[in-house]
Order: structure tokens, then C-alpha cells, then sequence
């Protein structure tokens, strides 16, 4: 054998031993891999456990019946959302039942949201003891409730409205970012044209809270939609926004407040489709009917 022949077995050698090494290699690397995803999957399934369970808890909370108010008809649609929750709301009678309430809150995260809603059930039982609180004084109570456990990150959108049934004056705060759309018999959209700073951490409480007022004829509506309804996504990345939201009610049927709401809904699947929400999804729609009133006076 020449030794130009014994120089090549030597590299064939070589290169054989190369060869087994990497596949030696690559077999760890096999092994290492499906150990770590068999670890990625039971983390994923524990996290989807558990944001099944903060749903569940989420849509045992949320109401789902109302009570019967008579001349107002409302309609609601609560979507949870996988990625970032914390909407809650509520419809209640005041102990002067010529009064209701309603709530629409959003908060930054699922943990957050529940600190918030275990305030707002305890505020809405004080709150419906109460006769003629105004709005801005039972928002202010309830920021200083959560003042002392907030921290930089937390960012709390509120909505905090009172009917008086008497004149029909629907007074209102807004802190954040809760659209309240006020669509007249004809057909128009308003909005308000300011907007407050949501409930964030701050030294200073109440000060924030501004009360602002509508006057409600027979058939005008009332929406209210939470953050997520606007920053709803497709898979281009395109948020849904105001215009949308604009469209999607002004082309809604006009025979009832539930068709308005399941056409704003529909819209936002339809936008959405293919892609998760990014936040909770909540409409509230109230229709004022007639303005009939026949209770008797608190005694």
C-alpha cells in the first residue's frame, strides 16, 4: 500500500469517527429536545388549565340576569379572553328604585381584575344601600380601595353610570378607556368629547372622577363596549377601532337593542376571525322604551 493510499484510509477514519461523534451528538440533542417539550407541554397545559379555570370564575361572576327595569330593555355579551382578562359588569337597582346603576370594568391583567371585582361586589352591595350617592363619590371610594394595592404596572379602566327615573338624566363617570356611545332615536352616534385618566397609581385620590350628565329621550340607546372591543385584532395585526365599531351599529336592524348588540358582536368575529383576542370583550346595549313610571314613593 502506497502512502498516499494509507494517508486516505487514515482520513476515511477520520472522517468515520467525525461522523459517529456528530450522530452520537445528535441523538443527545434528540433526547435533550423531546425532554424539554415534554416539559414545554405539561407548563403549557398547566397554564391553559389554569386560564380555564380564570374563565369559568370570570363567567360565574359576570352576570347573567338583570333586573326587570321598566321602560329601559338591555341587552349584554361577555367573550373572555386567553390572553389578557379582567372585564366586569353589572345592572343593579339602587334602594330607591326609582334609581339603577351600571358598571363596566376593565382591568390589565387576570390577577388584578380579580382584586378589582372583589372591590366592585363589595362597593355595588354599598352601593345599592345607598340613596342618592353620586356616581363620582362612589368612584372615588373605590379608588381608594385599590390605591393601596396597585403598583406602576396597573392600569383600570371604570365606568360608573346612575339612571334617575325621574327625569331620565343618566349621570356618568368615565375614568379610562370604556366607550360610552349615545345613539339618538334618528340614528346618531355621540360621543363625549373628554375623556378621564384611568384609575392608575397615584399619591392623589378623587380627583379624577368627573361627573358628566345625558338626557334620555323614548327609543335612544345607550352602548358601552370595553377596551377590547377596540383593540380587537385580525391576522394582520389591525386593530378593529372606533370607525368599525362606529359602522357596525349604525348598520345594525333598528327593531330592537339585541340585534344592535349581536351585529356589533358578529362584526368583531368576523374581523377577528382566525386570530385570539388580546382582551375581555364586553357590550352592554340599553334601550330607553317609554317613560312610564309606576312605582310607588319610598316611604
Amino acid at each position: 500500500m502506497s502512502e498516499d493510499e494509507k494517508k486516505l484510509n487514515e482520513r476515511i477514519k477520520e472522517l468515520e469517527a467525525e461522523v459517529l461523534q456528530r450522530e452520537q451528538d445528535l441523538a443527545r440533542f434528540r433526547s435533550e429536545l423531546m425532554q424539554t417539550n415534554g416539559q414545554l407541554e405539561g407548563l403549557i397545559k398547566q397554564v391553559s388549565k389554569e386560564l380555564k379555570t380564570a374563565q369559568a370564575v370570570y363567567r360565574a361572576l359576570v352576570p347573567t340576569e338583570f333586573p326587570h327595569i321598566s321602560g329601559f330593555e338591555f341587552s349584554t355579551k361577555f367573550v373572555p379572553s386567553l390572553i389578557s382578562g379582567g372585564d366586569y359588569f353589572d345592572i343593579f337597582e339602587h334602594q330607591d328604585r326609582m334609581r339603577f346603576g351600571v358598571v363596566l370594568s376593565s382591568a390589565s391583567g387576570h390577577s388584578l381584575s380579580a382584586l378589582l371585582l372583589s372591590v366592585l361586589i363589595k362597593m355595588a352591595g354599598q352601593m345599592e344601600g345607598r340613596r342618592l350617592v353620586s356616581p363620582e363619590k362612589v368612584v372615588n371610594s373605590m379608588e381608594e380601595e385599590l390605591q393601596p394595592h396597585l403598583d406602576e404596572n396597573s392600569h383600570l379602566d371604570l365606568f360608573y353610570g346612575v339612571v334617575n327615573r325621574r327625569d331620565y338624566i343618566f349621570s356618568y363617570v368615565n375614568r379610562g378607556n370604556v366607550l360610552l356611545i349615545h345613539q339618538e332615536e334618528g340614528g346618531a352616534l355621540s360621543l363625549p368629547k373628554e375623556k378621564d385618566l384611568p384609575i392608575q397609581k397615584s399619591g392623589e385620590v378623587g380627583k379624577g372622577s368627573r361627573l358628566q350628565s345625558l338626557a334620555l329621550a323614548p327609543r335612544d340607546r345607550l352602548i358601552l363596549v370595553s377596551p377590547g372591543c377596540l383593540l380587537a385584532e385580525n391576522l394582520k395585526g389591525e386593530a378593529f377601532g372606533w370607525e368599525r365599531v362606529s359602522r357596525a351599529i349604525k348598520a345594525a336592524p333598528s327593531r330592537g337593542v339585541h340585534e344592535l348588540r349581536q351585529n356589533l358582536l358578529f362584526e368583531i368575529e368576523s374581523f377577528s376571525k382566525g386570530a385570539e383576542l388580546r382582551r375581555d370583550l364586553t357590550i352592554l346595549a340599553v334601550e330607553v322604551k317609554d317613560k312610564v313610571i309606576k312605582l310607588a314613593p319610598n316611604k
